[in-house]
């Protein structure tokens, strides 16, 4: 017996059948661990030094300045930002769309989703992995149980974050949908009452805080916007991109139009409003007629099977005991 295979078989006795094999790859790790510990004692060049701090020095104004344009910004996931942002412009434009319409307008927002998938992935196959080992597997287990098991959680936790978003759109949809056509009364009042546009929009995204939060944030924003300095049409056409809705949409257009041809605010608002409040109604009016067909189903399985047994239950009774 030579010594390789006298020493391959100490180790299967040791390690089991897979024995030579944890060995090299706790060997592998043992000298990796070994060569970054001696890269990492290394002592630096001067030379290098030297050209690492001259080009520290002329790329310290940019990073300020980078700092300063992503105020913010998480600087743990700026690192990972090529791992967690789409490499496609057009990719992140449109999940960054979707999540300000959910209500998540920060800068790291498309990298906290995708990181949010990420770990509840791996997260879920990690879960599904261990409950198939020490719960369901067993000698009749297939491949394709494995597959389920192990993968449906791990999908599972990778569509919820996107499943999470979703809702919160539609949620966000309807509740500024909702709340529109007051946010326009008040807003006329206020601009009746003497208020320029900016002044009646800080006053309806102070009065809605409570009702309706999601259609307060966005008039704060547009409000915080124009403070800034921004281009009133670009606030506005970016107001009705944030919300998905088309009444603001079709808002955002009058206010472009009244501003652009130089007509009244308030006579432009009160016609809006008013089709507003007709559109309200309507929509009421359609969710009422609808509920007739929503009840047939639950009335007719709530109903139907207790007539049946009150009506049919004497004659059953009869017939066995005539028997």
């Amino acid at each position: 017996m030579t010594t390789m295979e006298a020493l391959n078989l100490m180790l299967s006795d040791m390690l089991g059948p897979q024995g030579p094999l944890i060995a090299v790859l706790v060997l592998g790790g043992f000298f990796a661990l070994l060569l970054y510990t001696m890269a990492a004692a290394r002592r630096d060049d001067p030379i290098e030094k030297l050209k690492r701090a001259q080009n520290a020095g002329a790329k310290a104004s940019d990073s300020q300045q980078e700092k300063l344009r992503r105020k913010g910004a998480n600087a743990k996931l700026d690192k990972y930002k090529a791992f967690l942002e789409p490499q496609s412009e057009e990719e992140l434009s449109s999940v960054r769309l979707k999540l300000m319409q959910a209500g998540y307008p920060s800068r790291d927002a498309v990298r906290a989703y995708h990181l949010a998938q990420f770990l509840l992935g791996m997260g879920g196959l990690a879960l599904g992995l261990s409950y198939y080992l020490f719960v369901k597997k067993t000698p009749e287990s297939t491949a394709t149980d494995m597959i389920m098991w192990v993968l449906g959680p791990g999908g599972a936790g990778y569509l919820l974050p996107k499943y999470w978003v979703t809702r919160r759109v539609e949620e966000r949809k309807e509740e500024i949908t909702a709340g529109f056509p007051d946010s326009l009364d008040m807003m006329l009042v206020c601009v009746e009452a003497g208020q320029s546009l900016d002044q009646s929009i800080v006053r309806v995204a102070a009065e809605l805080r409570a009702s309706y939060p999601a259609l307060s944030q966005e008039f704060q924003i547009v409000a915080q916007e124009m403070k800034a300095g921004k281009d009133k049409t670009q606030v506005l056409s970016d107001m009705g991109e944030r919300c998905g809705v088309q009444d603001v949409s079709s808002f955002v257009t009058v206010l472009i139009q009244s501003a652009t041809f130089g007509t009244s605010i308030a006579e432009a608002l009160r016609v809006y409003a008013g089709e507003m409040r007709d559109k309200r109604v309507m929509r009421a009016e359609e969710a009422a007629n609808k509920l007739p067909t929503k009840m047939t189903l639950a009335t007719m399985m709530l109903t139907v099977p207790p007539l049946l047994i009150i009506l049919v239950s004497p004659s059953v009774i009869g017939i066995t005991q005539l028997g």
